[in-house]
């Protein structure tokens, strides 16, 4: 259902305020470019330091500058199902084509309760899911096994995997439908991922390069891996850079330095360093 290089979308802010411009000419650059599909209010977007209002806000420019040329997988993750549930209904109504939903962070659930809350939200909204794996921000990981489970639900079509532990995401594929979307979500593991059997991506890097990485995905999917290989390697010091420090600190950096928008970034993240800058 969906497949292929999805943008992760930033979110930027001008006067501590949504700059509606800047993201409309965000959207449209990244549709010109063939990227498949947008990705707002997830962790690139910094999603946990927008108000309720501005979620909402965000999610309806996305959905209205795309103006239906792409798919909008909305990001209305939350570690309360019922703030899930309402994000994700007003995301169905906005227009979205599906919604990526992070595991709740801070609570720590079991894997039952993980398994609970995803179908609560999938039978309360009837929304195609995606479920976001990543433990390393969440302290949560969705193990193979109940991704399976839940693969099993009408309206559970993916997951986004950020755990980079290609082992864990190999018995994901192997558990789950051939119909489930399993996409990259570490940047650097976008042509492993593909090599196993993933569909694509949700990404960071397309922001500042969606041309790159769809050549690299288109690629390895016309059955060029050499190319595929070659292009990784030559992405390999943008990866590095943009993930110098906490995303979205760089790639918020790097959008500025090219013109796209204000490097404005919310509390408790702050402005790249010099070093990094450099």
């Amino acid at each position: 259902m969906f497949g292929g290089v999805f943008t992760a979308l930033v979110t930027p802010f001008r006067d501590d305020k949504i700059d509606e411009p800047a993201l409309r000419k965000l959207v449209d650059r990244q549709i010109t470019a063939g990227i498949a599909g947008l990705v707002p209010c997830g962790s690139t977007g910094e999603s946990a330091t927008l108000s309720a209002q501005e979620h909402h806000q965000v999610i309806d420019i996305v959905i209205s500058a795309a103006a239906g040329r792409v798919p909008v997988l909305a990001g209305t993750g939350s570690n309360n199902t019922r703030e899930a549930i309402g994000f994700t209904q007003h995301a169905k109504e906005a227009g979205a084509a599906a919604a990526l939903l992070l595991s709740p962070y801070y609570n720590k659930p079991t894997q039952e309760g993980l398994v609970e809350h995803f179908e609560a939200i999938a039978n309360a909204t009837q929304l195609p899911l995606i479920i976001y794996n990543i433990p390393g921000r969440t302290a949560s990981n969705i193990a193979p096994e109940t991704i399976a489970r839940l693969a099993e639900h009408e309206f559970i079509v993916g997951v986004k995997e950020a755990s980079g532990d290609l082992d864990q995401i190999a018995q994901v594929i192997a558990l789950c439908p051939d119909d489930f979307d399993v996409l990259a979500g570490d940047d650097p593991l976008l042509l492993p991922i593909l090599a196993i059997g993933g569909k694509g991506s949700i990404a960071v890097t397309s922001n500042v390069a969606p041309a790159a990485m769809l050549d690299l995905y288109r690629a390895f999917s016309s059955g060029n891996s050499a190319r595929a290989r070659e292009l990784h390697y030559q992405l390999l010091p943008l990866f590095n850079a943009l993930f110098s420090e906490t995303n979205p600190i760089p790639v918020k950096a790097a959008l500025a330095m090219m013109g796209a928008m204000q490097d404005d970034i919310r509390l408790p993240l702050t402005q790249l360093t010099q070093p990094n800058r450099d």
